[in-house]
């Protein structure tokens, strides 16, 4: 017998039922997006590593440990995508989308980064990203807010989770207090954890971001960003905390909060909850002003967030929610012998042609009509339809409620469609 090949470690399969809660989820951020005005764009999983090495910082753990890179026939070294700002502004930047325009973008897909995988937390990992261009003041910082409320909501999960914001001020402000950030830790650098050696003079601020326990008190004792803010940011800051309290959007500050990439200033937010263990971020975001010209483009006001899908599912998992998005399948069409099996065919061409919304499943491979109808109650649908002999003779079809015990109707072709149709629209 031939070896099994599995997968790749930390990249997993998403099988039927959990498909569908991945469908839902995805067509519910969609509808928002959509209902605030961003345009999809999509772009390579593949870029140049230069992109990356630019844009996130060649002293970021992503860059250094993280990223799928390989040098290909022609010499060049590739990366699969470890995250998709940079890839999105230089697409917006090679086919000019961005300098003196306004744009609202996003998109969906899968990203690679080469961690050790855990729950919520995988090689391979997909994001649900919004990004907006030519926008710099506060305003825009409460609208993307808001709207991820909105998408939360709408999914049903936003209770289990908490808003928290901070502000890593204008990369001179946030330089002035890296200088007096560093002699803190270095007065403490024996409290400093292996990683956090490391960081302390390539990327200092990430020590802040610690989930070290014996780091704790340290962290909390650290000089606050938030008092060496330049005044731009700090009245930045201020209206953007005014403009959510007036929409009744609540949040906290969490002076510890930055970014694993060099590229943000200003805003910076997190999505978090305290229902999936060690990875409670469910969507991150910021300002990154400077990234665009960082990258070769005019300068350009920019911000953005991503939502963590697997995480976002798993919250979906613990909700009622999940329910809407396993009831799929509205119909099952069963029929008595081969005899009916043309006639059920028809039908099944004749109400998916009247009824384009409606999912049904004609069932194959023959069987007892006894054994159809365990099928059709296995498969989760709503309703079975049934063609038999007497159905032939009538004109007409028999329509068996599953999940309700109310009586079997009998009804023309035509009725059964506008039945159908009805039902389907109250779902």
């Amino acid at each position: 017998m031939a070896e099994l090949i599995q997968a790749v470690r930390g990249m997993n399969d998403i099988l039927p039922p959990e498909t569908y809660l991945w469908q839902y989820a995805e067509n519910m951020m969609r509808k928002v997006l959509h209902g605030y005005g961003y345009k999809e764009i999509r772009f390579p999983i593949l870029e140049k590593t230069a992109l990356f090495d630019r844009s996130i910082g060649k002293a970021t753990d992503i860059v250094e440990k993280e990223m799928y890179t390989f040098v290909d026939r022609n010499e060049e070294s590739l990366s699969l995508r470890p995250e998709g700002t940079a890839s999105c502004v230089r697409a917006g930047i090679e086919h000019g989308l961005l300098y003196n325009q306004i744009q609202r973008l996003w998109y969906l897909g899968p990203f690679f980064r080469h961690e050790r995988p855990q729950k919520g937390r995988y090689r391979q990992f997909h994001q649900c990203s919004a990004e907006v261009f030519g926008l710099e003041g506060p305003d825009i910082d409460a609208e993307m807010l808001i709207m991820t409320a909105a998408i939360f909501e709408k999914l049903g999960i936003k209770s289990r989770l908490t808003l928290q914001l901070n502000s890593l001020g204008s990369p001179e402000s946030r330089h002035a207090y890296r200088t007096i950030l560093v002699k803190y830790l270095e007065k403490n650098k024996q409290h400093l954890d292996e990683d956090s050696v490391k960081r302390l003079h390539t990327n200092p601020l990430r020590i802040l971001d610690s989930k070290n326990p014996h780091m704790k008190n340290l962290i909390e004792n650290a000089p606050k960003l938030l008092d060496h803010l330049d005044p731009e940011s700090k009245l930045h800051f201020e209206q953007l905390q005014q403009y959510l309290s007036h929409v009744g959007l609540s949040f906290e500050i969490n002076p510890t909060l930055v970014r694993g990439l060099d590229y943000y200033s200003k805003t910076v937010f997190e999505w978090v909850t305290d229902h999936l263990g060690a990875q409670g971020t469910v969507c991150a975001g910021g300002r990154y002003d400077s990234l665009v010209q960082q990258l070769g483009g005019k300068p350009t006001p920019a911000l953005g967030f991503s939502i963590g899908m697997e995480r976002t599912i798993l919250l979906l998992q613990q909700t009622a929610y999940k329910a809407k998005a396993e009831a799929l399948l509205h119909a099952y069409l069963i029929y008595d012998g081969e005899a009916s099996f043309e006639s059920a065919l028809k039908l099944a061409s004749y109400l998916r042609s009247k009824v384009p919304s409606l999912h049904l499943i004609l069932h194959c491979g023959g069987g007892s009509m006894k054994n159809q109808f365990k099928k059709a109650d296995k498969s989760g649908a709503l309703y079975a339809i049934i063609v038999g002999e007497h159905e032939i003779k009538t004109r007409s079809v028999s329509l068996k409620n599953l999940r309700e015990d109310i009586p079997q109707q009998s009804l023309y072709q035509d009725e059964l469609a506008e039945y159908l149709k009805l039902k389907i629209s109250r779902k």
